[in-house]
């Protein structure tokens, strides 16, 4: 890929981010939607985030940097909606796969794959439906999982992260990132938001090793960072 090309692909997506506004994700498969061809927007708890900037206070460089090299890796994206970081992934890895519950979200994920994308990225990006308590993942299938918006929409974390472990690579991660349990002047509400020292708790319970764990890095969210443990 030349690099010229590659910057200003990259450059396309954040300009994109910047245009139109997230919504909170009501349930695991919606973070990261937006009102566009045809996608509804959301009411309730995604008030929070109408006319918001997301690509500033998400700050995806910042989270993606935490993954490393991708180039031969394959990415799940679990709660992809509209794509927010599904798209900016895509340059960057061997494989995205853009995990949904909601069908309006894969099909919408769908178009911009086939009519928006040139065919050296379409052909890395793959959509799939996937059901609140099963990503549908392969065995092994992936080697980087994130979940970003989202975890906290899940019932039975313990077990969902055990779930995902089978469809992780030998030492593959996981990012989780969520917001933080306090007051912020966005986010769903903070009844509903999970500690970040319980989602590690949840993590070491599941099977895996934190290897990071920043409350920092971003203004409204946590990110941990951790590692698959046997199988």
């Amino acid at each position: 890929m030349k690099p010229l090309f590659r910057i200003l692909f990259l450059l396309a997506l954040i300009l994109e981010g910047c245009t139109h506004p997230a919504q909170p994700p009501q349930k695991p498969a919606a973070s990261g939607q937006t009102d566009t061809s045809g996608v509804s927007e959301d009411k309730g708890i995604r008030d929070d985030y109408t006319n918001t900037d997301r690509v500033v206070w998400q700050k995806p460089e910042v989270v993606i940097d935490l993954l490393g090299d991708l180039s031969e890796k394959t990415v799940a994206d679990i709660g992809a909606g509209t794509g927010f970081f599904a798209l900016r992934l895509t340059p960057l890895a061997k494989k995205v796969i853009a995990i949904d519950i909601e069908p309006k979200f894969v099909s919408y994920l769908d178009s911009i794959r086939k009519t928006e994308l040139p065919p050296l990225y379409s052909n890395r990006l793959e959509t799939r439906l996937a059901l609140p308590e099963d990503a549908r993942l392969k065995p092994t299938e992936a080697d980087v999982i994130l979940i970003v918006n989202t975890y906290m929409y899940f019932t039975d974390r313990v077990q969902y992260l055990k779930n995902l472990k089978k469809g992780l690579s030998p030492l593959g991660k996981v990012l989780i990132v969520d917001f933080k349990k306090k007051r912020t002047s966005l986010g769903p509400p903070k009844d509903i938001r999970i500690p970040q020292f319980q989602v590690e708790d949840e993590l070491e319970q599941a099977g895996y090793r934190i290897v990071e764990s920043n409350d920092t890095a971003l203004d409204y969210q946590y990110l941990i960072l951790a590692e698959k443990i046997g199988n």
